[in-house]
């Protein structure tokens, strides 16, 4: 069943104060267009986006068109016309579902979406609202002139879904502007279910709604904290392999791989933040296509895994634990290496050495461990 998403961004914004229509200001690092945009397209349950714009802004197209599966339309005078022409974009698609959302809403939650969504399954319509809990006065000249009933009221938010068709025809049979697509669709008979809105999906209007909107965005920061920790024995060779960097030895160390024990171990933190298991789950030792690989390859598996789910690497410690070879030397250098690798400022990385004061494994020379700490802060 293919699901699309229509988002509206047709409006001037003029409440916002002068300067850019509000819908191309930004908010942290991204236009409300783009955090809009964003939400809805890498969202599972939807197939496909229609980004609506005013006319004069169409010159901003190609670059959202660059992503898949994303159409850009022009608008109309009405926010009504500008949806009509959203879903005459997605006429002959084999579009069944559609959700209605303002750009003006850069916070729409990936649950929320979910939830009208799935709402479809067994409704016409489906709409966020929020139960009004604070008294409703009625004002005239700035004194209360008396009082309302707030049972039963709502406010609005969206996205705004429907079966296709039948909001799309109820557009088109509509004669005059209105309020929002639920308006349109209880215009044309069709049943709307109230599904539970989030206070911080709401749509921002003025200029102060921009600071209350990086309030949400910094108290949902998600930032993860993940440890590895691996050891290697030496075996038979002339060099060891750490952190990137081939280091002259006397001994070589032994594994499946080329045996780098403070990337293996720099690797799982960052599995170990994303709660995504570690190298064996990912690389089996037993797959002989593993033998003698470079650990580079792992350790740019997990960094892509970690920025796939919206999150960069804020710095990582990596501590190698050894009383041979001596690492001072050579830790800026694989600093430097493990940031070219991971895309990081060198700053961001460390790489020290320490000793077991010559006991256990590591204090008989036997072999190398290697314990690594991470921070991934979602971008």
């Amino acid at each position: 069943m293919t699901t699309a998403a229509i988002i509206v961004a047709a409006g001037r914004g003029t409440r916002a104060g002068a300067g850019l229509p509000k819908q191309w200001r930004t908010l942290q690092d991204r236009s409300l267009v783009a955090w809009s945009l964003k939400a809805f397209h890498e969202h599972p349950l939807i197939d496909r986006c229609v980004l609506v714009l005013h006319p004069d802004d169409m010159a901003m197209a190609p670059g959202y068109e660059a992503h898949g599966n994303v159409i850009v339309v022009a608008g109309g005078s009405t926010r009504g016309d500008s949806v009509l022409s959203g879903l005459r974009a997605l006429e002959d698609s084999g579009t069944r579902h559609v959700l209605i959302h303002d750009a003006a809403r850069p916070l729409v939650s990936d649950a929320l979406i979910g939830r009208i969504s799935s709402a479809l399954d067994h409704a016409q319509g489906a709409a966020p609202g929020l139960a009004i809990v604070d008294a409703l006065w009625r004002g005239d000249d700035g004194f209360v002139s008396g009082t309302e009933d707030r049972t039963g009221l709502f406010r609005a938010q969206t996205p705004q879904g429907f079966h296709f068709d039948a909001i799309l025809a109820a557009h088109l049979s509509l004669a005059v502007d209105a309020a929002d697509d639920v308006e349109v669709a209880r215009a044309a008979g069709i049943e709307v279910a109230i599904i539970k809105g989030e206070e911080r999906n709401f749509k921002i209007t003025t200029a102060g709604d921009f600071l209350r909107a990086e309030q949400y965005l910094k108290a949902a920061m998600d930032i993860r904290t993940g440890n590895g920790f691996d050891v290697h024995r030496f075996a038979p060779g002339d060099h060891v392999v750490l952190c990137g960097l081939k280091v002259p030895h006397s001994k070589g160390l032994d594994g499946h791989s080329d045996a780098d024990v403070g990337m293996h171990a720099l690797t799982d933190a960052i599995y170990g933040a994303l709660a995504d298991g570690d190298i064996g789950r990912h690389f089996p030792p037993s797959d002989p296509q593993w033998k003698g690989a470079a650990s580079v390859i792992f350790l740019e598996h997990a960094a892509a895994r970690a920025a796939a789910r919206g999150f960069r690497i804020a710095n990582a410690d990596v501590t190698l634990i050894c009383e041979q070879p001596k690492i001072g030397p050579h830790a800026v250098d694989m600093a430097v290496e493990l940031s070219r690798i991971l895309q990081v400022d060198s700053d961001r990385i460390s790489v020290k050495a320490t000793t077991s004061e010559r006991l256990g494994f590591t204090g008989r020379e036997e072999g190398i461990a290697a314990l690594a700490t991470v921070t991934l802060v979602q971008s």
